[in-house]
């Protein structure tokens, strides 16, 4: 036996054939390649597929001007295009409108400020045709905006031949441009001592009385222009220029960027003499040339960025003729959009077999994949199966509701792609009729026999083979086991089984063009004994209500299904017996007699009979109160009698109970009589005593039948009456009271 998770490829051979495990998960193409039952596919290609040509991308908009988003589609008309916000359909309104051509136009883009109505959002266009559905990238649309900055530069002083560095930042869509100027005039960047960073921010290095001023930001973009605060620079005259050792005064900060953006990676140092600035990768790789620069002192540039530029780069900074130096750290994270390695293709499959789609995708992240049907999320089913990371789905036992275009999204922190297939059902006359009259009869405990009724000679000849499918009762589909046998053969072994366990088995017969519908399921167990009585406890819901809670076996297979009854007492037969199937483990029984005591009564049950039942009693005046099993799973009734003798020992225990409280309540009310003989003496063990040795053994003998006159006398044993009167001892004498007008007889002992 083989798994279902498997490709099975038949080998033919004269004498009939067997089934091999290669891969994937197609029962289905047991009787052909690996690569489908049929090539149906002629005639998917083409115009008749559904697909996108240019899909709508990333955009920033300006308030008040128009917005047009591309979506161009190919395939088999008549084909319709709507288009979403946020998973809502945009409203057609004087102001939007689809094109022919798919392009949604909105004449002006709006924003307002109560936050609640925009045009931003996630825009995507789904195309629809008669084959299906398919939904596009989803495209971000942002307003653009400059607001305030956030950070703003700071005044500094700076020794005449030192450092300046000054920073601001602020957030615009698209991002800023920023500028710097001196005493509001443009900074004059023909100097080679000014760097400007396209973060926002400022050096000056070798600085002189003359860059003393105030100095601010000027951020711009298509929205707007900000100024920021001003700083002011003082430069102060240094004294006699000592050595100073380098220092670094800031470096490389961890960025994280998209491929094709531009990496900036800062690195500033000071120090007498003034120190060399240069970098390294601290996996010991070339950083490379191309779209390599440094600008200003020291700080590095890598245009274009790619995945390969990803890594932990370093700043030194070295005292010239010296090996003296200082070092930064930075790391640069490149993310990439996904990009896929393989696409789903279009197939066409009958009805009752299996087709496999295959989608693979690389990023940075690593994306994750998501399946569409028809442009909803495919939800795995029982025939629907979702592997290896959802890159593989698979679709057995198809049905005319599995045509569609199923479309797998890639998607991670730098954008999401998408391909799409189509599953074309055909509706074949030339497909077998399911196998009939299955039956199923246990051989041993590791054996069962399976028989179907063969089909007529005309049915026969257009079937190539059947495969018998098995798992264990509560097992899940994919742990299903398969055996092929040849197109002869109409019964089967199947050995190698587990004791007293329920399959569920069905056959399947394949043609050329796939493979029927399935045949009557059958349940059936191994010889090898009944279930375990099982366990269980109750919980009164309410004055008419109780649930029954029961614990499943930990193996599949164990039971078939259990059976439930109850009876009210003192009531003699259980009421109605209910089913239910393994899976199973609660039940409700309602509409019960207010505040009523009744029998709650549990059964497995398998193929081979019924397990022991366990019973147990339940008040439904107990409200909210949970009845569970004893230590020893045994019910509080002795559940190996019938109903009479339960309820025999339930009045006998009432009567006991009963005449030992109104015995306890006259003993407490009358009172005793008690006597006590201390002496000094020993401990030892107490026996029944009388006058003498002759009297005590005919008291002994007297003793064990007692009647209401007499009285017993406790003495150590092994101690002679001269004794005790010697030697300090203790006599115990209880006389049961008597009714009135009845003889009190005593029984004396030595004193």
């Amino acid at each position: 036996m083989k798994r279902s998770d498997c490709c099975l490829s038949v080998l033919m051979q004269e004498s009939g054939f067997y089934v091999r495990a290669r891969s994937s998960s197609s029962v289905t193409r047991v009787f052909g390649s690996c690569e489908g039952d049929v090539d149906l596919s002629d005639g998917l290609g083409g115009a008749s597929e559904l697909a996108f040509i240019k899909e709508p991308s990333d955009v920033i908009a300006v308030r008040d001007r128009p917005l047009m988003l591309d979506c161009q589609v190919e395939g088999e008309g008549p084909i319709t295009i709507t288009w979403r916000r946020n998973g809502v359909p945009v409203p057609l309104v004087a102001r939007a409108a689809v094109l022919d051509n798919g392009t949604l136009l909105i004449l002006n883009f709006q924003k307002r400020r109560d936050g609640d109505e925009s045009d931003a959002g996630e825009y995507d266009c789904a195309a629809q045709n008669r084959y299906g559905l398919i939904i596009s990238r989803k495209a971000h649309v942002q307003l653009a905006s400059l607001p305030k900055f956030h950070t703003h530069p700071e005044s500094m002083s700076v020794d005449e031949g030192g450092v300046a560095r000054f920073y601001c930042a602020v957030s615009g869509v698209p991002e800023a441009n920023i500028t710097w100027e001196r005493n509001r005039t443009t900074l004059n960047t023909d100097d080679n001592r000014y760097t400007l960073l396209p973060n926002g921010i400022l050096h000056i290095t070798g600085v002189r009385r003359v860059d003393s001023g105030t100095y601010r930001c000027v951020a711009k973009n298509i929205a707007n222009t900000r100024y920021s605060h001003e700083a002011q620079l003082f430069v102060t005259v240094a004294a006699n220029r000592l050595y100073k050792e380098p220092v670094i005064l800031s470096g490389p900060q961890n960025l994280t960027v998209n491929v094709h953006q531009t990496a900036i990676l800062e690195c500033i140092a000071t120090g007498n003499p003034r120190p060399i600035v240069s970098w390294s990768r601290l996996d010991g790789r070339s950083i490379g040339v191309e779209g390599i620069q440094v600008l200003g002192s020291g700080n590095l540039i890598i245009s274009d960025v790619s995945v390969q530029h990803s890594g932990v780069y370093v700043c030194s900074a070295n005292r010239p003729g010296t090996r003296m130096r200082r070092t930064a750290l930075g790391r640069l994270v490149v993310q990439a959009p996904p990009e896929f390695l393989q696409w789903p293709q279009s197939v066409s499959k009958p009805a009752g077999s299996s087709a496999v789609f295959t989608c693979q995708a690389q990023g940075v992240p690593d994306p994750h994949l998501i399946w569409l049907k028809n442009g909803k999320i495919l939800t795995p089913g029982d025939h629907v199966k979702l592997t290896n990371n959802n890159s593989t789905l698979a679709v057995t036992r198809i049905t005319a509701e599995d045509e569609a275009i199923y479309q797998c999204i890639a998607e991670n922190g730098a954008g999401t792609n998408q391909a799409s297939a189509r599953l074309a059902v055909s509706q074949s006359t030339e497909l077998p009729e399911a196998p009939q009259d299955l039956t199923v009869t246990p051989l041993s405990t590791t054996s069962l026999q399976m028989r179907w009724k063969q089909p007529e000679p005309h049915v026969t000849d257009r079937i190539i083979g059947y495969v018998l499918h098995i798992r264990k009762l509560g097992e899940p589909d994919r742990s299903e086991l398969q055996e092929a046998v040849s197109k002869d053969t109409f019964d089967h072994e199947f050995s190698n089984l587990e004791p007293a366990t329920t399959f569920s088995i069905y056959v399947k017969a394949y043609s050329p063009l796939g493979a029927s519908q399935q045949s009557n399921t059958v349940i059936t167990t191994t010889l090898g004994g009944v279930p375990s009585m099982p366990s269980f406890f109750t919980k009164v819901l309410n004055s008419t209500a109780m649930q029954v809670f029961w614990e499943l076996p930990s193996k599949p297979g164990r039971v078939e299904g259990f059976k439930l009854s109850h009876r009210m007492l003192p009531q003699q037969k259980f009421g109605t017996e209910e089913r239910f199937p393994g899976h199973i483990n609660t039940h409700t029984i309602s509409n019960l007699e207010s505040a009523g005591v009744y029998e709650i009564q549990l059964a497995a049950f398998n193929g081979n009979g019924d397990s022991i039942s366990n019973k147990r009693l339940v008040s439904l005046a107990e409200t909210g109160k949970s009845v569970k099993d004893t230590a020893a799973g045994q019910s509080v009734c002795n559940c190996h009698q019938d109903a009479d003798g339960s309820m025999t020992g339930i009045v006998v225990g009432i009567h006991i109970g009963m005449a030992c409280i109104i015995f306890c309540a006259l003993f407490l009310m009358f009172g005793y009589r008690h006597s006590f003989f201390c002496n000094k003496g020993t401990k030892g063990d107490w026996s029944l005593s009388g006058g003498s040795g002759s009297q005590r053994d005919s008291t002994a003998k007297d003793a064990t039948i007692c009647t209401a006159a007499d009285a017993i006398e406790l003495t150590p044993q092994g101690v002679t009456a001269e004794h005790q009167a010697a030697t300090g001892q203790c006599e115990v004498m209880i006389e049961p009271l008597h009714p009135p007008g009845t003889n009190m007889g005593t029984s004396t002992g030595t004193g």
